[in-house]
């Protein structure tokens, strides 16, 4: 049995691969955070511990084995002003090496139900953007390359993982800074896609394999580089930045300044990406090849060479997204792409197959989607399905997609 005097926690928990994990969060209201208040942390093999939040609202604890933990709330520590309708959540560890955020339910005492089911829909679509958003820096590039081969990449998701696995390493293991790292995991991704076509993709094409066949080549792309993900991190969870994140408050809505820079940087990014497309001349050509690639072959434009430059964006645009989301989520592990895959194919055919606005489009509804549905109701488990849900029944609809151009068939 484990026993800790009530003490401040406002420090960093560093969980170990196979030896300890972390349980952490912010106490916070509708209106500011609540420090010092004392929490009870009971889990298997009779752990008991407690903690007190410190200035910033923030506690963690460490824990050696896995399981259900509950985190219960001293009523009797909370300011007068503060009351709570849940004091406690349990938490399930499911493996050791990663942190567990634990979000408590606190409140002013004039704060009524009904404005908080507000404020929680509020932060929910927030949360929708963000998640929206780095879906849509990965999507746009799998749309491209759709747009441009009529392949439908399957190992476009595991671009994803090797952004936030190469940030990992480059930044927390090689101790480059978050710029500097960025902009080379961003250079390694792009050269990836170059490299793919030069080697991989121009080769097949030019042999006349069908789309069948080179669909199946990228699915055993991913089944590899999963594998090597595995033999290079293991199953444990890395994030880009280990410190704990600063949170900023904007009424209802809380969220860190990492996922404030990341959503800058992905409308940045996407801004540019789409005016490119629109505005330049790289851009029309790359228009005129997912439209009619023999008529663009006829009119004097280099498909090859198009096709090599989408390869190398759109891996650089999924670099970025895994980057990014390594950086403001719980982290990234070998199979986080796997787990993503059917949301960016989502997206991507939700907004029309190869229109690169379409995707931009159909990414931030099912982001939105994942993040508000549990708020009206849905359970948490079944978030997912319900964006895939709502695909289905837009196609039924509208088969072309919300931008995609109806084709006649037969």
């Amino acid at each position: 049995m484990s026993s800790g005097a009530a003490n401040a926690v406002d420090t960093l928990c560093l969980a170990e691969a196979d030896k300890t994990a972390c349980i952490a969060g912010t106490l916070r209201t509708e209106a500011d955070v609540v420090p010092d208040v004392t929490l009870t942390i009971t889990g298997p093999g009779g752990f008991s511990e407690e903690v007190t939040t410190g200035e910033t609202g923030k506690w963690n604890v460490q824990v050696t084995e896995p399981g259900a933990y509950v985190v219960k709330i001293d009523e009797d520590s909370l300011p007068d002003d503060v009351v709570t309708d849940h004091p406690e959540v349990t938490i399930n560890v499911g493996r050791l090496g990663a942190t567990q955020a634990a979000t408590l339910d606190v409140r002013t005492g004039s704060y009524s139900a009904e404005s908080s089911k507000f404020d929680e829909l509020v932060q929910s679509t927030v949360n929708g953007l963000r998640l929206g958003l780095l879906l849509a820096l990965a999507s746009v590039g799998l749309s491209l390359i759709y747009g441009t081969t009529g392949l439908s990449n399957f190992a476009h998701a595991e671009q994803v993982t090797l952004g936030g696995i190469l940030g990992y390493y480059l930044i927390n293991r090689g101790g480059l800074s978050l710029i500097v790292g960025g902009i080379l995991v961003v250079v390694i991704c792009a050269f990836t896609g170059w490299f793919q076509d030069r080697v991989l993709w121009q080769p097949l094409r030019r042999r006349g394999l069908g789309l069948t066949q080179l669909m199946i080549v990228t699915i055993g792309l991913s089944l590899a580089l999963q594998y090597c993900y595995q033999y290079f991190v293991g199953a444990r969870t890395v994030r880009v930045v280990q410190d704990n994140p600063e949170v900023s408050t904007f009424g209802p809505i809380t969220i860190t300044n990492q996922s404030i820079v990341a959503m800058a940087i992905s409308v940045v990014v996407l801004a540019a990406v789409g005016y490119a497309l629109l505005r330049t001349r790289i851009g029309r050509a790359t228009r005129a090849v997912s439209d009619n690639p023999a008529l663009a072959a006829a009119s004097g434009i280099d498909t090859d060479k198009v096709i090599r430059l989408v390869w190398t964006v759109a891996m650089a645009l999924a670099g970025l997204s895994g980057l990014l989301y390594a950086l403001v989520t719980n982290g990234i592990k070998w199979d986080t792409g796997l787990q993503i895959l059917l949301l960016l194919f989502a997206a991507v055919t939700l907004g029309g197959l190869g229109t690169a606005f379409g995707a931009l489009l159909g990414a931030l509804i099912i982001g939105l989607v994942v993040e508000i549905s549990p708020v009206l109701g849905m359970p948490g488990d079944f978030k997912y399905a319900t964006a895939l849900l709502i695909l289905i029944l837009l196609l039924l609809v509208r088969p072309q997609g919300l931008l995609g151009k109806p084709q006649r068939v037969g």
